[in-house]
């Protein structure tokens, strides 16, 4: 797997780096995340509409504190059996919200949940029919 995640055009893999900030554009949504070389203290802006953000056993969600609802143990709190978060169109998956499992199958799972609601957000919000999503 690591092998085809390398040889992807459309992967650009950042060794020694970490997210800092999310940036959105006009529109609310994802456009940029400052992503800083952790060897060097040099932050780059990349262009991004989407962002996977987990590892280790603690949950990496630093990123997003005071953004988003934690529970005391920093896990993103999601709508039961849904990747819904706090913030309408904002969705959790993975490691950043399971606490029980942290496996690389439920937070696959989980993580194409996210992507189906995120699908569904957008064609509501390009449709101008957005339905209530929150908790």
């Amino acid at each position: 797997m690591a092998k085809r995640l390398l040889a992807h055009p459309k992967v650009t893999v950042r060794w020694n780096s970490v997210g800092s900030e999310i940036k959105g554009g006009a529109d609310g949504l994802m456009s940029h995340l400052v992503v800083k070389d952790t060897v060097t203290g040099k932050e780059e802006e990349v262009e991004a509409n989407g962002l996977f953000y987990a590892i280790g056993h603690e949950p990496a969600t630093t990123l997003v504190k005071g953004q988003l609802e934690t529970d005391a143990e920093g896990y993103i709190v999601t709508k039961p059996g849904t990747p819904l978060t706090s913030v309408e169109g904002v969705f959790a998956a993975g490691d950043v919200q399971d606490k029980r499992y942290r496996q690389a199958i439920t937070s696959a799972g989980s993580g194409c949940m996210a992507a189906l609601d995120a699908e569904k957000f957008i064609a509501e919000l390009e449709d101008g029919d957005v339905k209530d999503n929150k908790q």
